[in-house]
């Protein structure tokens, strides 16, 4: 199977954010898959029972990033 690779990146408000991340850990918690589309085509990933999260939190010179990572 060909490796798909699904990137998105936008600006935008702090609420905003909020609910896209509120949106994924809905879909975790109640289908047990994720969904998304790209170039028309919509895919559906199984999540297992079990996976690995990965939390990282980077602070310097007036930046910061939150990164979150789930794999399986």
């Amino acid at each position: 199977m060909d490796l798909i690779d699904y990137e998105e990146k936008q600006q935008l408000s702090r609420e905003d954010a909020a609910e896209v991340l509120r949106k994924i850990a809905d879909n975790l918690a109640r289908h047990n898959d994720l969904e998304f589309s790209r170039e028309g085509l919509r895919y559906k990933v199984d999540v297992p029972d079990t996976v690995e999260l990965e939390v990282e939190i980077e602070i310097g010179d007036g930046e910061a990033e939150l990164e979150i990572k789930i794999s399986w």
